[in-house]
């Protein structure tokens, strides 16, 4: 009897976990590959890569800052005690749904004061951060946070910015093996610059 209750718990979650790789797989076509190229480009160019978001945006945010530290890019994640200035021919990528996180906002004006260069993951490019970016990486999701009348890019059945959050992590996933590519870095590399002190 506790085998056969067992079971079918795991096959109720089960179900639910398909429902989400259905719907990333459904919503994954809608980010162009253009975008993510250029995300890429910026990467490759900046001296050093500030990343910034709230929530849990900023945890996928934290994840890609660390994939590019295993890259060897000189990488920081704002707020940190060792985050250094951000100065002229620098990048930050900023993370944000809705794309008016206030204190997204202050940052990107204080990078663009120095002449540092924007990019930003985000659900609605006309926004405030898309409209001081350089490089916008437009990715579909659902939000609370949207404006009167204004539409979600995708209609999500995962509650409050899932769909949004989980697709940006794939999105730096992604751009991190675009990297891989054109800098002929293997996984074995990478781990090498992996920390030690765990």
């Amino acid at each position: 009897h506790k085998t056969t209750n067992l079971i079918r718990r795991m096959c109720m979650e089960a179900k639910k976990l398909r429902i989400i790789i259905d719907e990333l797989s459904k919503f994954c076509g809608m980010v162009q590959e253009e975008e993510v190229q250029k995300l890429a480009d910026e990467v490759k160019t900046a001296n050093k890569i500030f990343l910034a978001g709230a929530g849990r945006s900023g945890l996928a945010a934290r994840g890609f800052t660390n994939r590019l530290l295993h890259m060897g890019f000189d990488v920081h994640f704002v707020g940190e005690i060792s985050c250094p200035p951000i100065k002229e021919e620098d990048l930050i990528i900023l993370g944000s749904g809705s794309g008016t996180t206030k204190s997204l906002i202050v940052m990107g004006e204080k990078a663009k004061g120095v002449g540092a260069r924007i990019a930003t993951v985000t659900m609605f490019p006309e926004h405030t951060i898309g409209q001081m970016a350089d490089v916008i990486v437009t990715v579909p999701g659902s939000t609370l946070k949207k404006a009167e009348g204004e539409k979600n890019l995708a209609e999500s059945v995962q509650p409050m910015g899932n769909l949004f959050e989980q697709m940006s992590w794939l999105v730096y996933d992604s751009t991190i093996m675009v990297l891989m590519d054109e800098l002929h870095q293997t996984s074995e590399e990478m781990m090498g610059r992996h920390t030690n002190l765990e």
